[in-house]
């Protein structure tokens, strides 16, 4: 049986019918549309004004089980993967054994907009191409950003599973990072389908590809008989059907097409569909390349890996690649993954070639009825790896993915203001989803782009030239920022910020009611976290401010749009810094118009490089000249002005006027300053708040599970002063400049009393004092404790001869 979710109604209701229709292509037998299988059943779970609720699919799920369908197409889709009364439906119905296929969304050419359910890893996800073989304009890009991995896929050698490998050096959640999706595409434009009515009409969409591959699924299906299907087919071993015979396009990269269109040829090896780690080799000293290995286990729907990994180099090269391996404790259902987080030794600094070998696994189910041993399957994953030399620290730069923060699970909204049918933000805000071409530049320029997806003390500066950070939301620890300190002005990192606009009344202007939730939705935050920002540039004398500003300028004969950034309200006397006229668009710059009767225009400050102690900073108040989601115009070329003073120091005539430099510091109050919002539990969409400082799985090995480079070995939560659950985050800032100016007055006092009394009584300490502290402490108490024993001892020898000495003058008397 046949079960079919459409996303839109009938033609009499002035809207398409295409699920029903396009899937009837692969399902007829007959030139004419309309000879239908007769256990095909259909739901609409959509009224007139195409609205649905969660609970209606939940009823649609439930009846698909109750009544034991083998196939389930849904032609519907959404950003929200953690809507967890859904996603655990789905995990329920591909448990049962029932075939899930969906399509991936119809937001293309944009990357980063896979739609929830085809984005799980148990249900198979569908993208659309023309009969051209071209991927549809309108198909969703990966890659899958809220768990994951990404594919130099290779097919394994196994009989019962099969393992997707995947690669990428980015953050890993629990689940990995960087899934490729889709898994398979078909075509999806102008497909000819059945009218509701008679006759034929044709349709476009992914909602039209995915019915396609549901009609293939439910043909292999009705080829195995009716007693013996469920022990032969499940949504594993059909998706491992699927991808295996699946052909590779030429052209797209996988995240784009996935596994190929639909057919029987496989090939995963070569650029551009490896794209983006084709783009970029190992090299010794590098943050770790993961490869998240997606595993489709048809044996059963529970399965384990029996035994850790083992990589088996085919030359003495390869010793020179050290894996880690993190995997599923249970794969459920049907699927799970094997992560492999790879560094090349530092005996490899030098080394340029070629590494191959094999990673295998073992994986088992228990037996099925009637079966007394259990399944067992050995698979193999053969990994080919590009090897560099390590580059020069110039031309390293480190991506701060750590600190970005994506719907869901917050309404963290969008960074253009203009774009008005696109609300949330949330693409990824990573350099392989909506900031992929700026990725594929800095390639183009020479530069090698490393992902950084833990706090700021698990990074060694000495390696990189630039840390950069574009679009962040999330707050910082007070030991990032102490590092990011000593960092820029004695290690010479260079820093350069792309921030977006923040305005606490535009905010609230733009809360709207949710369904759904039947709760009213409200930003947590602006496009950028100016607050935070704020605080980690209080150092340098630098913050931005709370305008919203729009509008054009030109700058080296470049022709820019401005769109929604902020403006800068402090930088030191000695630094350059760029103005241009523009509109302030917030709810308080709108006010001000009204009162002047007219939309006016201000000089504002929103470009500043400097130079501070042996490092470089420039900050910039827009991010949407760099990210291709809503991207008017690009400032591709100021990034690599940027990167050349940053990392190179490399002074720019057009950015470097005698007329842009300050002679007097640009200052305001800091209660003047962006203040966060008061009514907001941050915590719940934090990496930062309440949270403890400890580097993640994607940091170098030797940093895994520890606060960082030169740090204590426990963690420290963070959290917003004075707040528990309903979080103040407007006394944050002064409070952490507070305790930053009097940590850095500690550095200049070398008297061992404040030192190590301090120490005593709770005081933080410095780098040294704080590794000292490790030793001297403990020697300190045991010392003491010597003194005092051998004190005890002398005291007790005394009394001893004395009481000698008495009893002997006793004995001698008459």
């Amino acid at each position: 049986m046949f079960f079919g979710v459409s996303d839109v109604w009938g033609e009499k209701e002035n809207v398409r019918r295409h699920d029903f229709s396009a899937f009837l292509l692969a399902l007829s037998l007959t030139i004419k549309c309309g000879n239908l299988l007769n256990e095909v059943f259909f739901a609409l779970p959509y009224p007139i004004v195409v609205v649905s609720y969660t609970s209606w699919f939940l009823d649609a799920f439930n009846y698909a089980i109750a009544t034991k369908m083998d196939v389930l197409n849904l032609s519907i889709g959404g950003p929200d993967y953690l809507d967890l009364p859904f996603v655990e439906k789905v995990w329920e119905i591909t448990a049962n054994n029932i075939i899930m296929v969906s399509a991936i969304g119809n937001d293309g050419p944009l990357y980063g907009t896979l739609n929830n359910p085809a984005d799980q890893s148990d249900v198979i996800g569908v993208g659309g191409i023309d009969y051209s073989d071209h991927i549809a304009s309108f198909s969703s890009r990966g890659m899958k950003s809220s768990e994951g991995v990404p594919p130099l896929a290779v097919l394994l050698n196994c009989k019962w599973c099969l393992l997707i490998a995947i690669k990428a050096s980015c953050n890993v959640q629990s689940m990995g990072y960087g899934r490729v999706k889709p898994d398979v595409v078909a075509y999806g434009r102008e497909i000819m389908g059945s009218k509701i009515s008679t006759g034929c009409k044709s349709l476009s969409g992914t909602s039209v590809a995915s019915p396609v591959v549901a009609g293939i699924v439910c043909l292999l299906v009705s080829v195995i008989p009716e007693n013996k299907r469920k022990e032969i087919l499940n949504p594993g071993s059909m998706k491992q059907a699927l991808v295996e015979g699946a052909s590779k396009l030429s052209g797209p990269n996988m995240y784009e097409q996935g596994a190929g269109r639909v057919d029987f040829v496989l090939d995963y090896m070569d650029c551009p569909y490896s794209w983006p780690f084709c783009r970029q080799p190992l090299y010794a000293g590098a943050m770790p390349v993961m490869f998240n290995v997606t595993i489709l286990n048809g044996m059963g729907v529970i399965g384990y890996v029996e035994r850790p990994p083992v990589w088996l180099p085919f030359s003495e090269e390869g010793n020179l690649l050290s894996i880690h391996f993190t995997y599923a404790d249970v794969i459920w259902p049907w699927t799970g993954y094997l992560a492999l987080h790879m560094q090349i030794k530092e005996e490899g600094v030098h080394f340029s070639g070629e590494i191959e070998g094999n990673v295998t696994v073992n994986i088992y189910s228990p037996p099925a009825q009637g079966e007394k041993s259990p399944r067992k399957s050995t698979c193999v994953l053969r990994l080919k790896l590009k090897v560099v030399p390590t580059p020069q620290r110039s031309l390293r730069v480190l991506w701060d993915q750590f600190h970005s923060i994506k719907y869901p699970p917050g309404y963290i909204p969008r960074d253009s203001l203009d774009v008005r049918n696109d609300i949330l933000d949330w693409h990824g805000d990573h350099l392989h989803t909506n900031f992929h071409i700026m990725f594929n530049m800095l390639r183009d320029a020479g530069y090698y782009v490393e992902t950084l997806g833990s706090p700021f003390t698990c990074f060694d500066a000495n390696q990189y030239g630039t840390l950069l950070l574009v679009d962040l939301e999330d707050e910082y620890f007070a030991e990032e920022i102490k590092k990011l300190e000593d960092d820029v002005i004695n290690n010479g990192l260079g820093l350069a910020v792309f921030a977006d606009w923040y305005n606490v009344d535009s905010m609230m202007k733009m809360k709207f009611f949710d369904d759904n939730t039947r709760s009213w939705w409200t930003p947590v935050t602006g496009g950028a976290n100016i607050p935070a920002l704020n605080d980690l540039l209080a150092p340098y004398g630098i913050a931005f401010g709370d305008k919203i500003l729009n509008g054009d300028f030109v700058i080296n004969g470049e022709q820019s749009r401005y769109a929604s950034g902020t403006d800068i309200v402090k930088f030191p006397e000695g630094g350059y810094l760029h103005s241009f006229p523009f509109l302030d668009s917030s709810e308080s710059g709108a006010t001000q118009n009204v009162l002047l009767s007219g939309m006016s225009k201000a000089d504002s400050p929103i470009l500043g490089l400097l130079e501070v102690g042996g490092g470089r900073i420039t900050v910039y108040g827009d991010s949407n000249c760099l990210d291709s989601s809503h991207m008017v115009t690009n400032c591709y070329w100021l990034l690599k002005k940027i990167l050349d003073f940053t990392a190179r120091e490399v002074r720019d005539p057009v950015l470097f006027l005698d007329s842009s430099r300050l002679d007097k510091t640009l200052h305001l109050d800091d209660n003047q300053l962006p203040s966060r919002r008061t009514d907001v539990n941050f915590s719940t969409y934090s990496a930062v708040v309440s949270k403890e400082l400890i580097c993640r799985s994607d940091s170098r090995f030797e940093v895994w599970g520890t606060k960082g480079y030169d740090m204590n070995a426990r963690g420290r939560n963070r959290r917003l002063p004075g707040h528990a659950a309903a979080i103040d985050l407007n006394s944050t800032q002064e409070i952490l400049v507070k305790k930053f100016k009097s940590n850095t007055e500690k550095k200049y006092d070398n008297s061992l009393a404040n030192k190590y009394l301090g120490y005593l009584y709770g005081d933080d300490l410095d780098f040294p004092e704080l590794v000292a502290s490790h030793w001297l402490m403990p020697a300190v108490v045991a010392v003491s404790g010597l003194v005092l024993l051998w004190s005890f001892w002398k005291i007790r020898q005394k009394r001893r001869r004395r009481r000698k000495g008495s009893a002997f003058s006793r004995s001698a008397n008459p």
